[in-house]
């Protein structure tokens, strides 16, 4: 018996152009693959120059040991999300393939989740939530003290955000 896979894509016209996304692209089976400094880093570097090859602005990031979570703004109208992360996943999945013999990133090209940003989002809210993740994961007690985390946008050491706020609409409302 074949399963089917629920598409958890929108049409390909909702991930172009001048949109805010946030982004997570977990490693294979969830292993702690970029749990090196060398390979965080060297993912962060990545982002960065395909974020500029792609046209996006990355204006929140965090990598964590075995996953990674960003904060993009598409900078022209032809800014494509879907294929920003294709040529993200394939150029990095083959050659940590090729230096490390196993998959880096989740099978298929296309999967990683994404939420784009309502009006109703806080794009600052959005960014402090993924600054806060390895705090809340306890790799640390306040988010700039993980090495990991940043802006490609913002002077990310000099910026105030709150600890409150935006919350994932997969996870629920905040408790009153």
């Amino acid at each position: 018996m074949a399963f089917l896979h629920k598409n958890i894509r929108l049409s390909a016209p909702n991930y172009k152009g001048h949109r805010w996304h946030f982004i997570t692209i977990c490693c294979e089976n969830r292993l702690r693959s970029l749990v090196s400094h060398g390979l965080a880093v060297w993912i962060i570097n990545e982002l960065r120059e395909h974020a500029s090859l792609n046209q996006f602005a990355i204006h929140a990031l965090c990598v964590m040991p075995d996953h990674v979570h960003a904060l993009v703004h598409g900078l022209t109208e032809t800014s494509d999300l879907l294929v920003f992360v294709k040529k993200f996943k394939q150029q990095t999945g083959y050659r940590f393939k090729r230096s490390r013999g196993r998959d880096l990133w989740q099978k298929k090209q296309k999967k990683f989740y994404d939420h784009i940003l309502r009006s109703t989002d806080s794009v600052d809210g959005v960014a402090a939530y993924i600054w806060m993740n390895p705090v809340r994961k306890g790799l640390c007690k306040e988010p700039r003290e993980y090495p990991y985390s940043g802006s490609f946008t913002l002077d990310w050491p000099n910026i105030p955000f709150s600890r409150e706020g935006w919350i994932p609409p997969w996870k629920g409302k905040a408790p009153a």
